[in-house]
């Protein structure tokens, strides 16, 4: 006969080493039909061989049957005896707690009873907790179990390596030495640049530890050809690598008079084919015209009064003329190029929200604004002790976020681009009509995105150009969030003949300094659209023009994927340019094999 025990597909370490248990089911023991089964472990209850092992039902007076059916039927009448007679004390109000002598006998025996079938039921643990010999077949299963200790649904990592550092020097230690101490804790991850001195060396160190303590390869992520030592304090912490974005251009984008080449960062196919054919249509028409309306990023700091009267008494405080001349002295004091516009307070019960705004030269600003808005608060302090300030940043800015304020009041830079689009161009260059682009924009855009709730989302994809742009010329992508903020506007012209295109875009936030403009490849970027570094005749004019070309390629976008919904297009370009012919090729084949 054979043994088997049922055992779940796991890994676990034996002997060090890992080990791959496979599922269904594992032979543990057989034990043949002839002579042998004499030789062998009897594990059928009560044996009495040499080798037959003690198990629970030994200890019982009565046979196993017997006192399984005994302790069932006591179990069951005990409770119902218990249940009756605590049901007459509740409905006759006597307490529970008045015990007879058969109700006390009756707990007993539900008490014994449940103990019994308790062990019963969980038999398994009970034998193996009585027993003491380890010569039967579901011993040796167990055995096994207990020495290959299995995790079940977890994956065990193989051991790391001890670290083995020599000297006083960690640079002078083996890579791999030094990997190991990350691993086990002795040497932290971060301090990795500071220690060795080479941010290059940290970067794979740190990524072999990354390897070590995961157990899984990182060979798809490129470590060579980047300048660590330029991200570093800047841009990203504890680097293992970089990431490949392929990056394309759109245009000529001919936008106030001058032609950009728009570099487009992306992983979507068909994208900068399509802003391409947008570009394409605005130069044929004579270009594209953009306004600038504002230029001022924001910070909102909160503060907290025991009262909302003391809070009125700084709003009130703030908006005087001249207060507000002299904090603004106190602002500008902070930074060479930033001057504070104005403030916007708003209160919540005895809360103070103050929206400070400010123009910030070539740079997004953000650093800029904080650190003038930290003078005024310490200034503010000393006006009014009894000031709480909670916290710099109070959402009012209102910074990553989709929101009314900078919906309204606007934030970095408010850009409207226009263009008007002759019927000629419509039909041949974007394959439809005039009439059709006006109805799709207001059943899509402006109803479409009302029934939609939408927050400044009444375009196409405006947020697909930003993202791109932002990326390929190093701006914050998560600022896309904002910068995205777009109402697409089409309107007939000439007398119905031809079409008036639009987009306004009250939040475009970029910088042409700091952050990640400084990167070589986003700085490459920059200086193809000349727009690189900061302007020194005229302080942010390039962050300005940047943000100009934004609106300009978002207006390109928009009206190329307005026209291909018109006209239907837009699955069959997907089609063309969103796959890749090897896939395509391999799942034709693979349908002509298939039966």
């Amino acid at each position: 006969m054979e043994v088997v025990g049922l055992r779940k597909s796991t890994k676990g370490v034996r002997n060090g080493a890992e080990t791959d248990f496979s599922s269904d089911f594992k032979m543990v023991k057989k034990m043949d039909d002839g002579g042998s089964k004499q030789n062998s472990n009897n594990v059928s209850g009560n044996g009495t061989n040499g080798n037959s092992k003690l198990l629970a039902s030994d200890a019982l007076l009565l046979p196993l049957g017997v006192t399984n059916k005994f302790f069932f039927v006591l179990f069951f009448v005990s409770s119902y005896f218990l249940m009756r007679r605590w049901g007459g004390k509740i409905r006759k109000s006597i307490p529970l707690h008045a015990v007879s002598f058969w109700e006390l006998v009756a707990i007993l025996a539900q008490l014994s009873s449940f103990i019994y079938l308790l062990g019963f039921f969980g038999i398994d643990y009970v034998q193996n907790f009585i027993s003491k010999n380890n010569d039967g077949p579901w011993d040796d299963f167990v055995e096994e179990d207990l020495n290959t200790t299995p995790t079940p649904d977890r994956e065990i990592v193989v051991k790391k390596p001890e670290a083995q550092l020599k000297g006083t020097v960690l640079g002078e230690n083996e890579d791999e030495d030094i990997a190991a101490a990350v691993c086990d804790g002795t040497v932290a991850s971060y301090s990795l640049e500071s220690s060795l001195g080479d941010c290059k060396r940290a970067a794979f160190v740190r990524r072999s530890a990354l390897e070590l303590m995961t157990g899984r390869s990182l060979d798809g992520l490129p470590l060579e050809g980047f300048d660590y030592q330029s991200i570093l304090g800047q841009c990203c912490e504890m680097p293992i690598g970089y990431v490949q974005i392929p990056v394309g251009v759109a245009g000529p984008l001919l936008l106030n008079g001058f032609e950009y080449m728009v570099p487009v960062a992306t992983t979507e196919g068909c994208l900068v084919a399509s802003t391409n054919s947008g570009c394409k249509a605005i130069h044929m028409c004579g270009g594209a015209t953009s306004i600038l309306l504002r230029d001022g990023m924001t910070r909102a700091p909160v503060v907290r009064f025991q009262s909302a009267k003391r809070a009125a008494d700084l709003k009130y405080y703030i908006e005087d003329p001249t207060n507000a001349e002299n904090l603004s002295h106190i602002f500008n004091r902070t930074t060479r190029f930033g001057r504070l516009q104005g403030m916007q307070c708003a209160i919540a019960g005895k809360n103070l929200y103050m929206r400070f705004c400010c123009f910030t030269g070539d740079a997004m600003g953000m650093n800029m604004v904080s650190k003038g808005v930290q003078n005024v608060l310490d200034y503010l302090q000393t006006v009014f002790p009894d000031m709480n300030l909670i916290s710099v940043s109070g959402n009012f800015c209102a910074d990553k976020k989709p929101t009314a304020v900078n919906w309204i009041e606007g934030r970095g830079k408010s850009i409207v681009c226009e263009a008007v689009i002759t019927e000629e161009v419509v039909k041949k260059v974007l394959k439809t009509t005039v009439p059709a682009l006006l109805e799709l924009n207001m059943l899509k855009n402006l109803t479409g995105s009302a029934m939609a709730g939408a927050m400044g989302g009444f375009n196409a994809h405006a947020a697909n150009i930003v993202s791109a742009v932002f990326i390929a010329t190093g701006q914050d992508p998560a600022q896309n969030v904002e910068s995205s903020h777009c109402i697409t506007m089409m309107e007939p012209a000439n007398g119905g003949k031809d079409l008036h295109v639009s987009v306004t875009m009250p939040c475009i936030e970029v910088g042409t300094v700091g952050g990640g403009t400084h990167l070589a490849s986003q700085a490459a970027c920059l200086n193809m659209l000349g727009v690189k570094g900061a302007n020194a005749a005229s302080p942010g004019a390039n962050a300005q023009n940047l943000a100009r070309i934004v609106a300009g390629a978002v207006l390109a976008g928009e009206l190329s994927l307005m026209s291909a919904l018109a006209a239907g297009q837009l699955v069959k370009s997907h089609m063309k340019y969103n796959r890749s012919s090897k896939d395509i090729k391999a799942a034709g084949e693979a349908a002509a094999l298939s039966p």
